[in-house]
């Protein structure tokens, strides 16, 4: 049985959201080994005279909990 462990990362974008989840999972691969997924939870933006100026993306990051012995 494998335990999976969960955390939540913020992406941002000037682009759009799917840039921004994918900065999310970027960012996360920099620290975190062996992701197997990812969901997201949240789409929110900054909104400046009436435009989107910066797209943001909440994900969760899966990946394996290893057991060291």
């Amino acid at each position: 049985m494998t335990a999976v462990k969960i955390i939540k990362v913020l992406g941002t974008s000037t682009e759009s959201w799917e840039d921004a989840a994918a900065e999310a999972l970027a960012q996360a691969n920099e620290s975190v080994e062996n992701i197997s997924g990812i969901e997201v939870e949240d789409w929110t933006a900054n909104v400046e005279d009436g435009r989107i100026t910066e797209y943001k993306t909440t994900v969760e990051v899966a990946f394996p909990v290893h057991h060291q012995h």
